[in-house]
């Protein structure tokens, strides 16, 4: 029989890995809320369509690699390669633009793309992204930017890079978009095959090429800062100037591009030193068209995505398992114990105590071992003895001490010590 495995690019998180994840989670819904952005759930796949015209058909994402099927419908349906283009279906589809104003939402979840695994990169991946909806004040991408500063560094990340650029738009892109095809024509039989085939189709993501030959060429490209207008160039000059308000540090790199075309203005990626050639944490900019592009009204909009798999790969470098313990393990043997010790747990548990209950019937020598592993500070001891007198034995794990008590009062004296810090 065939063992039963997780195909390739899909991994189990197991419990043990686990708290990095809850610690991201809880500390980016934390940051957000106090910064009133909404959370928003999406479907994981959605029609094909949407991909298409959002990311854009000539994008590595969409050309190699999306998760495409035909359901029993004959109807076209991808597994969602990215957060963005979900949320702004939903915008339009439920008139959330109606209320007026600004939209910040935020969302979290799998996402999809069949490529080569790697250490941080999975075809099953998982991203915080935050959409702000409704504005195009520079101040929006400032806003962004530093919330997921705020995020990275509350949760102990160093040796971050804010690498920052402006990808223009409309007669911008199309001046520096020729600009590219006349500089890298005469080197067609140099760079690599993907930048040939994007030399006609979309110029732009030769610069994001991972060739070291293209790159090196790319090198001597002309800057897209060179055909900014100039209402781009003041946007961006006005980003910056707020970034340096907020004592945000950055790095001009206008061979930034990101990989996904209804890119406008700001561009930017959050990087580590710490993880190799994956470097990104944090990716991100302004799509001032994508909205009206997907059949909605014009509205500038700005955001960005956190990969969650290579951040968990920092914090796994940066400090040990933030797993929670119990407060108290609960060992009991005997059948008159055992069936209080679940009843004093459940009270304990509903009065916001952390407590195991040993659960193995075992020698007491080996519940106490196990709870001297559970990391608790103190160990409840329940035997038939103490059953039947109404009471029961708190000993500390650290130093050995013990003290009998009466059930009925065990909770008022837990409370009193309170819950383990």
């Amino acid at each position: 029989m065939t063992t039963l495995q997780a195909l390739r690019g899909t991994r189990d998180i197991l419990p043990d890995e686990i708290a990095y994840w809850q610690l991201v989670e809880t500390t980016a819904r934390d940051i957000l809320t106090r910064a009133n952005y909404q959370e928003i759930r999406t479907p994981i796949f959605e029609q094909t369509e949407l991909f298409q015209r959002g990311i854009g058909e000539a994008t590595d994402v969409v050309g190699k690699e999306m998760y495409s099927f035909s359901d029993r419908g004959d109807r076209s349906l991808t597994l969602r390669p990215e957060g963005t283009a979900g949320v702004v279906r939903a915008y339009i589809e439920h008139n959330l633009f109606a209320a007026g104003g600004v939209q910040r939402l935020w969302y979290t979840g799998p996402m999809f793309r069949y490529e080569r695994p790697q250490a941080g990169r999975q075809r099953q991946f998982h991203q915080i992204g935050l959409e702000l909806l409704g504005t195009d004040a520079p101040r929006a991408d400032a806003e962004v930017i530093a919330l997921a500063s705020d995020i990275l560094q509350a949760l102990g990340l160093k040796n971050l890079h804010l690498a920052i650029n402006s990808v223009g738009q409309g007669d911008d892109r199309d001046r520096y978009r020729q600009a590219l095809i006349d500089y890298f024509s005469p080197y067609q039989d140099e760079i690599d095959a993907d930048s040939r085939d994007r030399l006609s189709r979309n110029p732009l993501r030769i610069l994001d090429s991972k060739d070291e030959r293209t790159q090196a060429i790319a090198q001597n490209a002309p800057s897209i800062l060179d055909y900014l207008s100039d209402d781009s160039k003041r946007h961006f000059d006005r980003v910056c100037a707020l970034l340096e308000q907020l004592s945000i540090p950055y790095d001009l790199n206008p061979r930034l591009v990101r990989g996904l075309d209804y890119y406008t203005h700001t561009a930017f990626e959050i990087q580590s030193d710490d993880l190799g050639a994956q470097a990104t944490v944090c990716g991100g900019g302004r799509y001032d068209g994508l909205v009206e592009q997907l059949g909605g009204k014009p509205t500038p909009a700005v955001g960005w995505a956190i990969g969650l798999e290579r951040l968990i790969l920092l914090l796994q470098q940066l400090r040990d398992s933030p797993n929670p313990h119990p407060d108290y393990y609960v060992v009991s043997r005997g059948e008159q114990a055992e069936a209080q010790a679940l009843c004093l747990t459940q009270q304990l548990r509903q009065a916001n105590l952390a407590v195991e209950l040993d659960l193995s019937g075992s020698a007491f020598g080996k519940q106490f071992k196990r709870a001297s592993r559970s990391g608790a500070k103190a160990c409840l001891v329940l035997g038939d003895a103490e059953a039947a007198e109404g009471t029961i034995n708190l000993k500390c794990l650290e130093s050995g001490e013990q003290e009998s008590l009466k059930q009925s009062e065990l909770l008022e004296v837990l409370k009193k010590k309170g819950k383990r810090q």
